[in-house]
């Protein structure tokens, strides 16, 4: 990360408290947990929204770096 940013947001206290319970860790680093799924969800959206429009003509062999016997 590029440093912090200290905010003040009202969370609901019932959800705030399952959450931290969910992922087992403290308030902060449920946050931080809970803006990269949704960071992830965005970048998923948009490669999804690629499907099909993207033609790869690739040689997995070539790419894995294996020899063919």
């Amino acid at each position: 990360m590029n440093g912090t940013r200290r905010v003040t947001a009202n969370l609901p206290i019932g959800l705030l408290d399952q959450a931290t319970r969910a992922s087992g860790k403290g308030i902060t680093e449920t946050l931080v947990a809970g803006l990269t799924l949704v960071r992830r969800s965005a970048a998923a959206r948009k490669a999804k929204a690629l499907r099909g429009r993207i033609r790869l003509d690739v040689d997995l062999e070539v790419s894995r770096e294996r020899t063919r016997r």
